[in-house]
């Protein structure tokens, strides 16, 4: 890949997804483009960018995105802030909700659905606590690709020890071949969308709870900014947002503010005092007024 080429790539991935891809990230962006070129039969990456640089293939374009975006994933990654929503959000939504019984969940940047389906695994798990309750999850993501294999629900034997303990994977899949189908009783709890972190989301309303892991990191200071100014909204009052180990929140939105009980957790910060309008007409007495 050359140098120009390299650059109009870094500037692309900037506009259409926001990753901030590091001058020294040539090699991966050979590795990955090299696979979508044997994909689609294309002779060299140089082929590919030229056709991308004349514009007037837009599919391909939102392939080349959709390959560099494309981040790895498991199931239960990382653990905490799954037993943070089993051990606290649950039970906090249980009691808060309990009027509406209902409970909504996005996952932002679902990838190929092992969150959602990670999530959905727990949620069923305290099936007898939610009886009656509408429970629903979101899986967000910019592929296309990958949100066609999450709803799928198949994984292979590799995507499957990554992580999933074997009680659950004996209850919620079943093997055929090589391969693993999850249930239709956890598929029917997530729908995928596809959807761009930078670009407007109040067509989702509102949810109960957001993780949004490992996705920032991607990012520059401005563009975090502007994902965070997009996400806080979509937050209950009482809502929390679930970042990666390594994210924050901190000097970025005002609207958010940390949980000083548990890492990464974030909830919708309290709205600034404003005085009352009377009391914005009052005046200080600065003694009697002078007679005429």
């Amino acid at each position: 890949m050359t140098e120009t080429d390299f650059a109009f790539l870094r500037l692309l991935l900037k506009q259409r997804s926001g990753l901030a891809l590091g001058p020294d990230k040539r090699y991966l962006a050979e590795s990955r483009l090299s696979i979508l070129c044997r994909r689609r039969n294309i002779e060299s990456i140089d082929a590919l960018m030229q056709q991308v640089r004349l514009g007037r293939h837009h599919e391909l374009e939102a392939a080349v995105v959709e390959a560099m975006t494309t981040n790895e994933t498991l199931f239960f990654r990382d653990n905490t802030p799954f037993n943070l929503f089993r051990d606290v959000l649950l039970s906090e939504k249980l009691a808060a909700n309990a009027a509406s019984r209902t409970l909504r969940i996005w996952c932002a940047a679902v990838s190929s659905g092992q969150e959602a389906y990670s999530l959905a695994m727990l949620i069923d798990g305290a099936a007898e606590r939610l009886a009656g309750w509408k429970v629903s999850i979101l899986g967000t993501d910019i592929s296309g690709e990958v949100l066609e294999k999450a709803r799928s629900g198949v994984y292979s034997q590799f995507e499957i020890q990554r992580g999933l303990p074997i009680q659950m994977l004996l209850r919620h899949f079943s093997q055929h071949g090589d391969k693993w189908q999850i249930s239709d009783r956890l598929r029917t709890m997530v729908e995928f969308r596809q959807h761009n972190l930078l670009e407007p989301n109040g067509q989702f309303g509102r949810f109960d709870i957001v993780f949004c892991r490992n996705v920032l990191i991607y990012f520059d200071v401005p563009t975090k900014e502007k994902a965070l100014g997009l996400l806080a909204p979509r937050l209950a009052p009482d809502g929390a947002l679930v970042l990666g180990a390594t994210e924050t929140v901190v000097g970025l939105a005002t609207t958010l503010r940390s949980d000083p009980q548990h890492r990464g957790l974030y909830r919708p910060a309290p709205p600034a005092h404003v005085p009352a309008a009377s009391s914005l007409l009052q005046r200080p007495s600065t003694g009697s007024a002078a007679a005429h």
